[in-house]
């Protein structure tokens, strides 16, 4: 497995949207499989495959925190159903490193996939497993947790990450 380099905001790939999964491939998995452990190097408890420079509807997280991992890989996700009730988490973001905003979300979502065996599943998530899970499937359709903001916070934190890419191309 090999650590992957993360994008950070702005670069235009993050705004694009994925392509769906045709079919599970080989590369694919071993793609999952390299997101994993560069999200848990990073460290983060999720992670897109545009993140990756990857335009595939590919998303890998886990939200375990003190419990033993529980990784998620899936191909082609999306909520089929959704609560009315709403929760406010504070999010960041691997591509958006050391900034964070509140965020509001639906509470509980069902979320429908192919794993990468090319089995489909269906589960319901609650929690900060909710909230991750809506976040990434997120970045497949070009969107970040910044958009949720006010335009003001938004164009600070993307002054902050422009700041950022200059000074790491300085080395």
């Amino acid at each position: 497995m090999t650590l992957r380099s993360i994008l950070i905001h702005p670069d235009p790939r993050l705004k694009q949207v994925a392509k769906p999964v045709a079919d599970i491939s080989d590369e694919l998995r071993l793609l999952a499989d390299d997101m994993l452990e560069t999200m848990y190097d990073a460290p983060g408890i999720g992670l897109a495959a545009p993140q990756v420079g990857v335009l595939s509807r590919l998303l890998v997280m886990d939200c375990a925190k003190d419990e033993p991992a529980q990784p998620l890989i899936m191909f082609n996700p999306e909520v089929i159903a959704r609560s009315d009730e709403r929760n406010v988490y504070e999010e960041g973001c691997l591509s958006i490193p050391e900034q964070f905003a509140e965020v509001e979300r639906p509470a509980e979502v069902t979320v429908r996939w192919i794993d990468r065996d090319g089995t489909e599943k269906t589960r319901d998530f609650t929690g900060i497993w909710a909230t991750c899970v809506q976040h990434e499937i997120d970045h497949l359709d070009g969107r970040l947790f910044i958009d949720y903001l006010k335009p003001m916070k938004r164009d600070m934190i993307t002054r902050k990450m422009v700041k950022l890419k200059r000074e790491m191309a300085r080395g």
